[in-house]
């Protein structure tokens, strides 16, 4: 119904339209063609007139009104470091842009009401002035340069890569119809390598290299969290179509082409409660944020920077928009040691690892440091005197040490060895498969396996005994698999400081 009413419109419209030209012309014909297109003339310069004046005035005023919510004024200040230049930059061109748009549309319509008909003037012809051809080339030439020269320089500021030798964060953002994947690097601060051929949607939606190292500790968080001060490097990409990172609030937007990683480059420098209380000084962020609930929180209070597509990918574009948030350092931290390896929770010891008959970095450095805090425990406090080795393997049936077990060996010589006096007690336990005599005797080679390493890397033998007590002491029951292969241990007991 409502698009009949429209094309009705139009036609009526139009029909208008004819009808008035007819009675113009029949005018015309009545009154003398001199004489009409005199009051024309006059007419369409008033109308030419009134229109300039309007017109500028409802662009000035239209761009006062939105300029703090289209223009970056007011609360929507750049809140990177480098938004500041292109803010400034945006601004000079505004004006130069804005004098020669006012003054076209003067010229554009002061003209035809100043110049209009009037057969008692004569008008001046001249075919050439070289000064007028100087003025208008020179002062844009001018004008184009400064422009060109002061935005390149701020270019070349956004957009330089970063200082191998500079504290920085590196993440990536990988587009997808209609979504974004976040990838954080883990303690050791690199990304792992990638290989579109390994992307997989249900265990591997990045195609991440598992035998790269630097991926098992990467991390894929729903949200993207930044802290305040520190400069940001993201990675830049796409898996299907053309994207855009764009988060409007930094003055960021980069294209996520596939196949072409891109990258950009910035520093935040307000959190998102600074940028909030910012709006707070605002009535326009001093009503409900939800028009039902007037009671509810206002409008600067919901306030987050926000993480859109400013490309049109697809029916779904809108979708692609993620909370951005801004905190500060010790904020960001403790939201780090929250987040947990992607290959730890999904891939590690599945059937897709490949790395399952073997320790990887990851674990290793991180049974320093527990082997670390439970030695310094033992020693210092005495509340817990026997610690679990727990990276310690044996062949089976066998006391012959597997390859892995020498970095968790390798470390706990080091810490003997920086304790003098201390004697501690090696024991080995099996669980209650076979016979006790056996087990004992297993127990027993296997205590004394790690004590002659542990000898051979300049541990005092002074300070070192090794016991099998078979299956005697189980910390499980024996009538589970994991019970059982929790009762095959080896231990570290301090006897003496």
């Amino acid at each position: 119904m409502t698009g009949l009413i429209a094309i009705l419109t139009v036609v009526l419209l139009a029909v208008i339209i004819v009808q008035l030209a007819r009675i113009s012309e029949i005018a015309s014909k009545i009154r003398g063609e001199e004489s009409v297109r005199a009051q024309v003339n006059n007419r369409t310069a008033f109308y030419c007139l009134v229109f300039m004046i309007g017109f500028l005035i409802f662009c000035i005023v239209s761009a006062w009104y939105y300029k703090n919510d289209m223009l970056g004024y007011g609360p929507h200040a750049a809140a990177s470091a480098h938004g500041g230049s292109l803010d400034d930059m945006f601004d000079i061109t505004l004006v130069f842009t804005g004098i020669v748009f006012v003054l076209t549309h003067i010229a554009l319509f002061w003209f035809p009401y100043k110049y209009k008909e009037d057969k008692s003037r004569i008008a001046t012809f001249f075919a050439h002035s070289t000064t007028l051809e100087i003025v208008w080339t020179a002062i844009p030439t001018v004008v184009l340069i400064f422009l060109v020269v002061r935005g390149l320089n701020v270019w070349n500021n956004a957009m330089a890569d970063i200082d191998p030798e500079e504290d920085y964060i590196e993440i990536e953002a990988t587009g997808y119809q209609f979504a974004w994947d976040l990838r954080y690097p883990g303690n050791d601060g690199k990304l792992g390598t990638r290989d579109y051929k390994m992307i997989n949607t249900a265990n591997n939606p990045l195609g991440q290299d598992w035998t790269d190292e630097k991926n098992h500790d990467d991390f894929l968080p729903t949200e993207l969290v930044l802290p305040v001060g520190v400069k940001v490097r993201v990675r830049i990409t796409a898996k299907d179509v053309l994207h855009n990172f764009y988060l409007p609030h930094f003055r960021v937007k980069m294209d996520a082409v596939p196949g072409l990683p891109t990258y950009f480059i910035f520093t935040p420098i307000k959190t998102t409660d600074e940028y909030r209380q910012e709006l707070r000084k605002y009535p326009a962020y001093q009503v409900p944020s939800d028009p039902t609930e007037p009671d509810g929180p206002q409008k600067w209070e919901t306030f987050n920077y926000e993480l859109a597509c400013a490309e049109l990918c697809g029916k779904g574009h809108y979708s692609m928009r993620r909370v951005v948030r801004i905190v500060e350092q010790d904020e960001y931290e403790e939201w780090l040691s929250q987040q947990s390896s992607y290959y730890m929770l999904n891939i590690r010891y599945t059937e897709n690892d490949p790395n399952l008959d073997k320790l990887i970095g990851l674990e290793i450095n991180q049974r320093k440091q527990e082997l670390k805090s439970a030695f310094d425990n033992a020693v210092s406090m005495g509340d817990i005197n026997t610690i679990r080795l727990k990276n310690v393997f044996f062949e089976t049936g066998s006391a012959s040490l597997k390859n892995d077990s020498k970095y968790e060996l390798d470390y706990l010589a080091e810490l003997l060895s920086s304790s003098e006096g201390l004697k501690v007690e090696l024991s080995g336990h099996t669980d209650n498969t076979g016979e006790s005599e056996v087990n004992m005797t297993l127990s027993q080679s296997r205590a004394e396996a790690v004590r002659d390493y542990l000898i051979g890397k300049g541990v005092s033998a002074d300070q070192l005994s090794a016991k099998g007590y078979g299956d005697t002491k189980p910390v499980n029951s024996n009538e589970t698999e994991e019970g059982r292969q929790n009762n095959r241990r080896s231990e570290l007991k301090i006897i003496s400081k």
